[in-house]
């Protein structure tokens, strides 16, 4: 042996990993420059040249608001379109990205009246399109900041040209759908009970309402029997219970159910001095009527049944007929009163609720008969204040009119004036305090009230002239829809059916107008020519031009004498949304109609899927997407609503700076995002974990392919071991493809992880470290290796791709220093003749027994009688005869990473090592005999059996004569 020999590094000899992808990722500042790399290489513009003859893939982007940075929910959503965008991308369509932005609207006018208010001047001060155009400007500032956070999401999209709601082509699309409902006759002006924000000034959709503890006054109140059809009810009181006093005045009929038992009471004794006396007579439903009489303090005793015949024959006197309100008040029937709470009557005014409206109408034949005026009052004005309709409490008033909410949201005095009012006049049977859940505007998060008022609607059941009607097509576009999840079907499809006509109007200034002309009757003039000139004024100047000096002569032209004015109204913000599939996917040329798949939260299945697919219905006859993909919300770590005032919010700008986009990324694909989703630091945490295994996984590809010079061997000349991984990627492939296709990403995700932990990380690397370490550069073995690690990386990189953009783009540019972007490729086919069931089959057993030695070699390495598994060479007894036949002929030595094991169909002792789940297989751990070879570590017989290289085994040996014959020592 010679000096040379003796200094010998052997590790200078080793095919070790090597590679300039780091172990410590530093995505906070990695991230950025790639998102610089993809603008400089203009990547979207790339990705439509290489996609443009596939065939388009369309999500249509639901449209955020452009007022304020985004938050943890904007990142969910735009990571999951992300994803499907770029999943469809990589598997042969042409996935066209629009980002888009809902502009209109009040959130962005009450900003911009907040200026006017914070400086003493109100916005009536401004000519309206001044101030429009300070809205148009606060829009376009947060688009570009929003625009930017979502590029450091790593999302990909058409950013130089979005959509917006406010652009000048979409306003007069959206003036033009709203056109063609008033062309066909589906709209009209109405009266009806809506949802009206008194501190906002204008009417809500329910969109646009959420639900919070509201404590409120609740009241019972004695209606006067004054017709009736038998003499012992002439005298009685109905009992009511409402938690609205304030709608008192509105009051104009009580409901009753058929379904219900009630009954005639007598008191006998009472507590109170304002409710009800010894003597009264009083009807209750009798399953409330216990529960009521103890909320007056009173008893009373049972006289006799009273039927639905006499209920609905009966006639009431309003309880405050004193203040002026003599009209007579029927009781009808309806079968939205229960026996639950109250006591079995509903009051019913038609101004203030929808049941309460519908009951009156249906019942207008009724009243018709019976000579009682069906006008529907309007007792409370836009600002909450009670009207010349309430008599008693308006401006006539000592102290002016009493109000229900004030500018601030709070509580009025309308309660206590109507309270007053009735103890004064004989009628308060009790009173109390009720917690309930109350509606509030989601913008102002103040409450709302119903009221009646004049707005513009569209019909839901009118017939459309071909048998159907806007609900009879919704139910039907929804029945042939596909949502992911499924829920989502029947959760919009009882919205569909159960919704009121779709009110349209709002009484804001920041908006598309509702672009008609009516007469003091509410028709609409439905003249194409004028129409024409506003779609065209619209499209060259916006909707500014409805608001302009002299616009009614303009657009009237030769008609400017008739009676006609115009609609001063705006439409409500969600039609624009529900119109935005006009002026994207039918008018831009890189899109499509319909789209492939809507998705956001599962709140828009009363937004902007129902939105859309009412205007759709309304215009086109279907849905505009053929599929709805729906996602939760997200909550704390401890499953509460995120909110500043409890500190718990987690932004997507913190945790971008702090871990990276790609952590969040990985968070979203691991959650069951169909459901609410929790987000904190221990999650994160959870989800840094899981991104160092995979990062892990991919630098050592990498680096062992430093090495690789690829080649292609065929199939048949590979070793068994390869040809399984192969048939690995094979059953993957099949697998992922299908949950893209099925929005599953979090089976993806525990399918790379558990490929890269278990059949990676710990089989397939594990094993053939030693022959691409160690084997000579002709090895079989070594070469067919790296065949598959080059196979593996490919496919394992692209399929996380669409995930982690930004981490699989680094590893493609270390791979490929000539690439342009791996986001460019497309997921690489797994060859039908990978698939091998019957060699998969014996494998399964192989690891079966794999598993039993490791097992034991692991409770030799914890008692410390063994530091390396190559110090062991376990004898394996196999009793089971399928898995001796499996393991008949391989080299499980190798396998297991050992220098030696001997297989044997005997019965080992009884304290031999196994695993329950491994029935048939016993492991007795021995030591390895022979020497340690100073290169592969490996005992073998055979070390020095080379008198060149005296410390190794005759494999090294070869490989090291093999490596300096090609000079590479």
């Amino acid at each position: 042996m010679t000096a040379e020999n003796k200094t010998q590094d052997y590790s200078k000899t080793l095919f070790l990993p090597q590679t300039d992808f780091p172990m410590r990722a530093g995505l906070p500042e990695r991230e950025p420059q790639l998102v610089k790399r993809w603008e400089e290489i203009d990547l979207y513009t790339r990705l439509r040249e290489d996609a443009k003859d596939r065939p388009l893939y369309v999500l249509h982007d639901g449209p955020p608001y452009a007022n304020g940075n985004i938050h943890i929910g904007h990142a969910l959503n735009k990571i999951l379109k992300d994803v499907i965008i770029r999943s469809f991308q990589m598997r042969g369509h042409n996935a066209n990205y629009v980002p888009g932005w809902d502009c209109h609207g009040l959130p962005i006018e009450w900003k911009i009246e907040e200026k006017y208010r914070n400086a003493g001047k109100s916005k009536d001060e401004v000519p309206v399109n001044e101030f429009r155009q300070e809205c148009r400007a606060f829009a376009t500032h947060w688009i570009g900041v929003q625009a930017e956070e979502f590029k450091r999401l790593g999302i990909i999209g058409d950013f130089k040209n979005p959509y917006t709601t406010m652009a000048f082509h979409a306003e007069a699309r959206i003036a033009g759908e709203l056109m063609k409902f008033a062309m066909s006759g589906q709209l009209y002006r109405g009266s009806k009970p809506v949802m009206w924000s008194v501190v906002e000034r204008t009417a809500l959709a329910e969109a646009e309402v959420e639900y919070h503890d509201h404590e409120s006054d609740t009241i019972w109140v004695k209606f006067p029997v004054q017709k009736a059809s038998a003499p012992d009810l002439q005298d009685a009181f109905v009992v009511i219970w409402t938690t609205t006093p304030w709608t008192i005045p509105g009051n104009r009929a009580v409901a009753f159910s058929p379904r219900v038992s009630y009954g005639l009471y007598q008191v006998e004794s009472a507590e109170n001095n304002f409710g009800p006396q010894p003597q009264e007579k009083l009807l209750f439903a009798d399953s409330l009527a216990e529960a009521s009489a103890a909320k007056a303090k009173l008893t009373f005793k049972r006289l006799r049944d009273v039927s639905g015949q006499e209920l609905e024959a009966m006639e009431l006197a309003h309880p405050l007929a004193g203040l002026g309100y003599t009209f007579r008040v029927p009781l009808l029937a309806g079968d939205h009163v229960t026996d639950e709470a109250g006591a079995g009557f509903v009051h019913t005014a038609p101004s203030h609720g929808r049941e309460d409206f519908d009951v009156w109408m249906a019942s207008g034949k009724l009243l018709a008969e019976r000579g009682i005026d069906a006008s529907i009052p309007f007792p409370v004005d836009d600002a909450g204040f009670y009207t010349a309709d309430a008599p008693g409490f308006d401006a006539g008033r000592e102290g002016g009119a009493a109000r229900v909410i004030d500018d601030n949201g709070k509580t009025g005095d309308a309660n206590k004036a109507v309270i007053a009012a009735l103890i004064a006049a004989g009628r308060l049977f009790a009173r109390g305090r009720v917690k309930h859940s109350y509606p509030h505007s989601w913008r102002s998060k103040k409450p709302v009230i119903f009221r009646n008022t004049p707005q513009w609607f569209v019909f839901m059941d009118k017939d459309l002239g071909d048998g159907s009607t806007l609900r009879s097509r919704a139910l039907k576009a929804v029945d042939e829809t596909r949502f992911v999840p499924s829920a989502g079907q029947t959760r919009l499809r009882a919205m569909m059916a159960d919704r009121p006509d779709w009110v349209l109007s709002r009484q804001r200034a920041w908006g598309v107008p509702i672009a008609v002309f009516a007469d003091k009757d509410g028709n609409i003039l439905r003249d194409k020519t004028v129409n024409a000139r506003v779609l065209a004024a619209f499209e060259a100047e916006g909707a500014d031009a409805w608001f302009a000096d002299g616009a009614r002569e303009r657009f009237l032209g030769e008609r400017e004498d008739e009676p006609w004015e115009m609609v001063r109204d705006i439409l409500d913000v969600w039609f624009d949304s529900g119109c935005t599939h006009t002026f994207t996917l039918e008018d831009r040329p890189d899109l499509k109609w319909p789209a492939d798949v809507y998705l956001e939260g599962s709140d828009q299945h009363r937004g902007w899927f129902h939105s859309s697919m009412l205007e759709s219905c309304g215009t086109r006859g279907r849905a505009p997407y053929d599929t709805v993909v729906t996602h939760g919300f997200t909550l704390d770590e401890q499953g509460k609503k995120m909110s500043k005032s409890l500190g718990n919010v987690v932004s997507p700008q913190d945790v971008m700076k702090s871990s990276g986009a790609d952590i969040l990324r990985l968070w979203v694909m691991s959650t069951d995002y169909w459901e609410d989703q929790r987000l904190g630091r221990s999650i994160i945490q959870t989800s840094v974990d899981s991104y160092r295994k995979l990062r892990n996984v991919i630098r050592w590809m990498l680096g062992t392919l430093a090495h690789d010079e690829g080649e292609t061997l065929p199939l048949d000349d590979m070793p068994e071991l390869e040809k399984f991984m192969l048939h690995r990627l094979h059953e993957l492939d099949g697998q992922i493809r299908a949950d893209y296709d099925r929005f599953d990403f979090k089976r993806i995700i525990r399918a790379l992880l558990d490929f890269a932990i278990i059949d990676l990380s710990a089989f397939y690397f594990d094993i053939r470290k030693d022959a691409l370490y160690c084997d000579a550069p002709s090895s079989i073995k070594r070469r067919a290796a790296l065949q598959t690690v080059r196979e593996i990386f490919k496919r394992f990189v692209t399929w996380l791709a669409p995930m982690l953009p930004f981490t699989t783009e680094e590893a493609w540019l270390e791979f490929k220093a000539d690439a342009r972007s791996i986001h460019l490729e497309q997921f690489f086919a797994a060859p039908a003749e990978w698939r091998d069931e019957a060699l998969a089959a014996r494998w399964h057993k192989i690891r079966q027994v794999r598993r039993a030695v490791t097992g034991a070699l692991e409770v030799e390495r914890a008692a410390k009688r063994i530091g390396s598994s190559l110090e062991a060479a376990p004898v394996v007894g196999i009793t089971d005869p399928a898995l001796l036949e499996a393991v008949t002929g391989m080299d499980m030595a190798e396998i297991c990473i050992t220098s030696d094991i001997a297989i044997t169909n005997a019965q080992l002792p009884e304290n031999a090592y196994h695993l329950d789940d491994v029935p048939g297989v016993a492991v007795q751990p021995e030591k390895a005999a022979g020497k340690k070879c100073a290169r592969s570590w490996r005992y073998t017989q055979d070390v020095g059996s080379d008198p060149a290289y005296p410390d190794v085994s005759a494999r090294d040996a070869a490989a090291l004569h093999e490596l300096r014959a090609l000079g590479r020592l």
